[in-house]
């Protein structure tokens, strides 16, 4: 049997003096262990402190064009089939997620893509007119100057659910030169740490810059001791999970959650016909498959309008036949026995409503790795059972769908849209105020692009304390310098 993997990136801290707790992860046939540090609370205080001065030290003064070129190369090695670290990346990620392999591979392809330099540097831009403010007093549009400075160390509490998904936050981290402390999920503890230790041989002043630690959860010792030393936390995960990190975090410090979100797609009848709906469809059923509905991002519901040349069950057929082939080529991964049990309840549920109403249908065999519910019925936005498991509803107009989304407003986040670019906008604006905070095509549900607003959210600024220096200090300075003229008695 192979030794144990492991997980976690502790500077200043030998492996000796760590006690270790092993996870054992994946499907049966592929499980890999991977053994993850178990720090004393006082351990994990000492070393939040350590990274928060070796960050003032080594990651303050970089400029962040500099930081940007540093992720840039780290991505680019990640991005090489070639390269140790992928090969470990892909190696790894499939066998701890459950994922089918070419899935994670084309996953980490397209997600990585969204982290070099000239997508990076969209990605400042998007929160600061002038990236320079990052690095230096710059001046402001009302007068005087002003400077951004990030926190001097920046907590990451990760949800496992996606792979790869640390690197999100922990770019938005070093963006902002602060020092970064990431506890690991149980659920999948390799990417984050392999980061960590790519980033320190790319560039290696950063060792010492971030950690990767991991603490079961409920443990409050050791949550208290890391979050006693940060100046902001953010959180990823479900509701429990976000609200139990919201307790443990002291007052006065900065917390930003980012809990569940429902998904969902609107198709207008103006492009619903014999040759578009296919290709819709099959971009439906990707956004479903890719990652089994996992991220926050996922769909759980599309809302097709009626009148169109293809009609709404007719969608629903061919996207029935879209997640047959997809199956075909990329498995559903394995599910854990509360995730059967929720798709075996969603399904349950649907075939009795197929029973009891008429314009009900359940499509997919009873064994599938994937169901369809088709109903006639404008029903209010709700969750499937996940795990490639989809409700199709006919609407006479799509801006019927806004009442339906409307009362889950704190939970919406992606709607999906195909449509013609009158109906796009008019939409927007609707849903918009409805609680929708992206939109985009059919088939880029999953895949935001580099810059998006996060829960219609600020990545960067949200990070960052503005220092201005008014215009009133600069006039009385420049009164006081030695060059200015003394007024004659």
């Amino acid at each position: 049997m192979n030794a144990p993997w492991t997980a976690g990136h502790l500077p200043g801290i030998a492996a000796q003096d760590v006690a270790w707790h092993t996870l054992s992860l994946g499907a049966a046939g592929r499980a890999v262990e991977v053994r993850v540090p178990v720090l004393r609370p006082q351990q994990l205080g000492a070393l939040a402190r350590h990274v928060r001065q070796a960050s003032a030290q080594h990651l303050q003064c970089l400029p962040v064009s500099r930081i940007v070129q540093i992720i840039d190369a780290a991505v680019a090695r990640l991005l090489d089939p070639r390269d140790p670290f992928r090969q470990e990346a892909q190696r790894l990620l499939p066998a701890v997620s459950g994922y089918d392999v070419e899935m994670v591979r084309l996953g980490l392809d397209g997600f990585l893509q969204t982290f070099r330099a000239p997508q990076l540097h969209r990605f400042v831009a998007e929160d600061f007119a002038n990236p320079k403010v990052l690095d230096e007093f710059q001046p402001a549009v009302k007068g005087g100057f002003v400077r951004a400075f990030g926190p001097a160390l920046l907590v990451h509490s990760w949800a496992g659910n996606v792979p790869a998904l640390p690197l999100w936050s922990l770019a938005c981290g070093l963006l902002v030169k602060a020092g970064n402390v990431g506890k690991l999920p149980s659920a999948e503890p390799v990417f984050a740490s392999l980061f960590a230790r790519l980033l320190a041989e790319v560039h290696p002043p950063l060792a010492d810059c971030l950690a990767i630690v991991w603490w079961q959860g409920g443990d409050e010792a050791s949550a208290a001791a890391v979050f006693a030393e940060a100046d902001a936390v953010l959180a990823y995960g479900g509701e429990e999970a976000i609200a139990q990190v919201r307790r443990q975090v002291p007052a006065g410090t900065r917390f930003l959650g980012h809990g569940h979100k429902l998904g969902f797609g609107l198709v207008s009848r103006s492009v619903l016909d014999a040759q578009r709906a296919p290709a819709l469809a099959r971009r439906a059923a990707h956004d479903i498959v890719r990652y089994e509905q996992q991220g926050c991002y996922s769909p759980h519901q599309f809302y097709v309008e009626r009148g169109g040349k293809v009609e709404p069950r007719v969608f629903a057929h061919y996207l029935a036949a879209e997640l047959a082939n997809l199956q075909h080529r990329f498995p559903r991964r394995a599910l854990a026995l509360e995730e059967k049990a929720a798709v075996s309840g969603w399904r349950q549920s649907a075939e009795l409503q197929a029973l009891a109403q008429e314009g009900h249908e359940l499509l997919g065999a009873p064994d599938a790795a994937w169901t369809v519910a088709y109903t006639e019925l404008a029903r209010p936005l709700a969750p499937t059972g996940g795990g490639r498991s989809i409700c199709v509803s006919a609407i006479d107009a799509l801006d019927e769908v806004v009442p339906l989304v409307a009362p889950h407003a704190r939970f919406l986040q992606t709607a999906g849209i195909a449509a013609q670019p009158q109906e796009l906008f008019r939409l927007a604006e609707s849903l918009g105020r409805a609680g929708v905070t992206r939109l985009c095509a059919l088939g880029a549900m999953t895949a935001p692009e580099a810059g998006w607003h996060h829960d219609g959210r600020f990545n960067l600024a949200d990070l960052v304390r503005m220092v201005e220096i008014e215009q009133s200090a600069e006039r009385a300075a420049d009164a006081l310098a030695p060059y200015a003229q003394e007024e004659r008695p």
